[in-house]
């Protein structure tokens, strides 16, 4: 017999009362809420919410070589997915080409291996770009992959200032949490800085940076570190855009923010709606945005993937679907259901249709997208937003005593935090303390897996390796060499590097030959660790 709960906690560990009242909120409406579509945006950065338009339906999705993941992507379209999100593999990730040594048994494994502009071109064929916006989930590299797909863009047709879509692009996040890091932090924030002002004159329809809770809690954060780090983060690059001497309203329209959908329902609903109004404070009344667009924060967001089990991996399906409720009714722009197999492996067909179909049922069947904002007002609502500011403001004050986001990185201090709480979380769940259906809870003697499974032909990093040879040899090497020198003397000097990568793409250099020669320049980060 199941023992009796004693404490109640979220999932963060807030303690929850057993009843709110009236006594646990004290809200200024118009200081605190504002209705939809008004200042500090509490309730939503859109006065008609989604009775104007739905939220964008996103799969992030990518395996193999380009042609695999097209035909993917052509499959999700016709399914009625209604933007793209490109998932790469490791090697991408890191900026090395799938015929480097480190690239080995990794090329198309967790991702699309993309080595060049001519493999872009394969990934997005027969896809009008100024027809769909895409998201492509890429950080250290990601000025070179921005690169390869504008001049997609341009062979298509298409006029940069019509493309729409997000880069992550979001390195500090990979120091404090996801370590797909390449290049120094100094560095790497002049890279995204020249980004943010190329963007913002030539294709300003496209967001900068995806400021990424989303690896934060996937590391085993709590949801007010998610909250607080990414906040911070994104503080940081608004800084570093204000320093380089950047008008703040010229770029921050275009950083959006990419946030975990984790299981527990209320506290996920009520860190949406204060990461809200904490950002529009702090655009105006610190950063000095006078544009009121410049003070929205808007935000895509995944279900959690460390939420899912291998047991019973169908029980995936109902906790997505609940944690895409909770990013529904917290008044997210963009969603990505993960798939019910995506703890075990890539996703196949038909877990992914059941994980778009997910999204689509909550917005054309449940009625929770007709009414906005329909929480507001709730004293367990207002009151658990309030205590996710409250920690999170508690969060900056400790950051800034170390001196700003990049010494809390080089102290540690954020991977502490984080780790602390992975650690509490996980004692939790062998305690019995913290219930698993499946896993520690609810477990069938003798039950075996019994879904299929997607596996990526080994033969796809055989033939990566032979296209990246081919396109060497097949370029004009006087070009390709005249790039790389503008390049190198640019990142040398202090040029705007988008135009001269932009160069490099067009020339068919690779990704790994333009990364390394960032290198030689910048350097490699090497991470301290931490006990």
């Amino acid at each position: 017999m199941a023992q009796e709960r004693k404490e109640f906690n979220s999932i963060s560990g807030v303690p929850i009362k057993p009843l709110y009242t009236p006594e646990d909120v004290d809200i200024d409406y118009d200081r605190d809420l504002g209705n939809p579509g008004q200042y500090p945006y509490t309730r939503g950065i859109h006065s008609d919410m989604y009775r104007g338009r739905v939220w964008t339906m996103r799969q992030f999705s990518g395996f193999g070589d380009a042609d695999d993941t097209n035909q993917r992507y052509k499959f999700l379209l016709g399914r009625g997915t209604t933007g793209l999100s490109v998932a790469f593999d490791m090697p991408t990730i890191m900026g090395f080409d799938s015929d480097s040594p480190r690239a080995l048994g990794e090329v198309g494994v967790c991702g699309v291996a993309i080595d060049s502009l001519q493999d872009m071109e394969r990934l997005f064929a027969d896809i009008p770009l100024k027809d769909i916006t895409t998201s492509m989930t890429i950080n250290g590299p990601a000025s070179v992959l921005l690169a390869f797909y504008l001049c997609v863009g341009s062979e298509q047709g298409a006029n940069w200032r019509e493309l729409g879509g997000t880069i992550q692009n979001d390195i500090l996040k990979e120091y404090i949490a996801q370590n797909s890091w390449i290049f120094p932090p100094r560095p790497s924030l002049r890279i995204i800085t020249d980004i943010m002002d190329f963007c913002s004159r030539e294709v300003p329809l496209w967001n900068t940076i995806s400021i990424s809770g989303y690896h934060i809690r996937e590391a085993g954060s709590t949801a007010a570190q998610e909250l607080a780090f990414t906040l911070a983060d994104g503080m940081a690059y608004v800084e570093a855009g204000i320093a380089a001497g950047l008008d703040v309203d010229s770029f921050a329209q275009r950083l959006s923010f990419f946030f975990n959908a984790h299981i527990d329902l209320f506290e996920e609903i009520a860190k949406y709606r204060a990461a809200r109004r904490i950002w529009a404070r702090f655009m105006k009344e610190k950063a000095g945005a006078r544009d009121e667009r410049s003070w929205l924060l808007r935000f895509h967001t995944q279900t959690a993937g460390c939420s899912l089990t291998a047991q019973q991996p169908e029980n995936n399906i109902v906790r997505t679907a609940c944690e895409a409720l909770s990013a529904v009714l917290g008044g997210t722009q963009s969603l990505h259901t993960n798939s019910m197999d995506e703890v075990l492996a890539l996703p196949t067909e038909k877990a992914v249709e059941i994980a778009l179909r997910t999204q689509q049922v909550i917005a054309y069947e449940t009625g929770v997208a007709n009414t906005i904002d329909p929480l507001a007002g709730s004293y367990f609502v207002e009151a658990l937003t309030d205590e996710m500011e409250a920690q999170a403001e508690d969060y900056f004050r400790r950051i800034e005593e170390f001196g700003g986001v990049l010494e809390a990185i080089d102290a540690g201090f954020f991977q502490r935090e984080i780790a602390y709480a992975a650690y509490r979380y996980q004692k939790e769940v062998e305690r019995g303390d913290r219930i698993v259906v499946g896993v520690n809870r609810f477990q069938v003697d003798g039950e075996e897996l019994a879904i299929e499974l997607l596996k990526v032909d080994p033969a796809v990093e055989k033939r990566q390796q032979e296209r990246v040879a081919e396109l060497r040899a097949s370029r004009s090497q006087a070009k390709a060499s005249c790039a790389l020198t503008a390049l190198k003397a640019g990142a040398q000097g202090d040029a705007n590097l988008m135009p001269l990568i932009i160069d490099c793409a067009r020339a068919y250099l690779t990704e790994g030959e333009i990364i390394q020669t960032l290198k030689d320049v910048f350097g490699e980060y090497r991470e301290v660790p931490i006990f």
